[in-house]
C-alpha cells in the first residue's frame, strides 16, 4: 500500500483551524480528513463518522485497551479524543494524502511518531482575545465549558515553537493561500 503524507493542522480552540482545513478539504482532492474518535456530546449540526466517531467512554477505553489508537489522551476530565489506526489506513487505501484538525498535543504526538512523514502546522490567532470572542460567540458550550477552552488555549499557544511551521490566521483569505502554498511544498518539495 502506498503511504501518503500526513498534514496536521493543530491550534487552540477558537483560532480557526477547522475553517482552514475545511477549506484545504474542498479544494485540494488530494487530502482527506482524518476523523477523530471522541467521547463529548455531539452538536446538532455534526455527523457522526463525518465530524467525528461519536463513542461512549466506556467504547473508548475499550478501543484503548485493543490497541486501537495512534495516539489518544483525555483533554478534559471525561472527554477524550484519539485517532484510529483504522482511519490512518482507510485513507492510505484510497491513495490520499492525510489532513488532521487535531488539538495541540495530539499534532505533537502525531508528528512525533510520524516524523519526517508528517508536517506539523501551528494556526496562530492574532490575540488571545480573539479566541475568548470566537468561542463566546459559537454558543455551542456552557460558559464553564467556554472558559476550560480559554484556559487551555493559553497553555497550548506556548507550543508554538514545536511545530514545524506557524500560520498566522488574522485575514481568513490570506490564512488559506498560505495553508495552500504549506500543503503544496510540502506534497510536492521539487515544484
Amino acid at each position: 500500500m502506498q503511504q501518503g503524507k500526513l498534514i496536521i493542522f493543530s491550534a487552540p480552540s477558537g483560532s480557526g483551524k477547522t475553517t482552514i482545513v475545511k477549506h484545504l478539504l474542498e479544494t485540494d482532492p488530494r487530502l482527506a480528513f482524518s476523523v477523530s474518535a471522541c467521547t463529548r456530546e455531539k452538536r446538532a449540526h455534526e455527523v457522526d463518522g463525518k465530524d467525528y466517531y461519536f463513542l461512549t467512554e466506556q467504547d473508548f477505553k475499550n478501543k484503548i485497551e485493543e490497541d486501537s489508537f495512534v495516539e489518544w489522551e483525555e483533554v478534559y476530565p471525561g472527554h477524550f479524543y484519539g485517532t484510529l489506526k483504522s482511519e490512518i489506513d482507510r485513507i492510505w487505501v484510497e491513495g490520499k494524502h492525510i489532513l488532521f484538525d487535531i488539538d495541540v498535543e495530539g499534532g505533537l504526538n502525531i508528528k512525533h511518531i510520524y516524523k519526517d512523514k508528517a508536517l506539523a502546522i501551528f494556526v496562530k490567532p492574532i490575540s488571545i482575545e480573539v479566541i475568548k470572542h470566537r468561542l463566546t460567540h459559537r454558543s455551542t458550550e456552557t460558559i464553564e465549558k467556554q472558559n476550560m477552552r480559554i484556559a487551555k488555549a493559553e497553555k497550548e499557544l506556548a507550543y508554538e515553537h514545536e511545530f514545524d511551521k506557524v500560520l498566522i490566521n488574522d485575514v481568513l483569505e490570506e490564512a488559506f493561500a498560505e495553508a495552500h502554498r504549506l500543503v503544496d511544498e510540502y506534497i510536492n518539495p521539487c515544484i
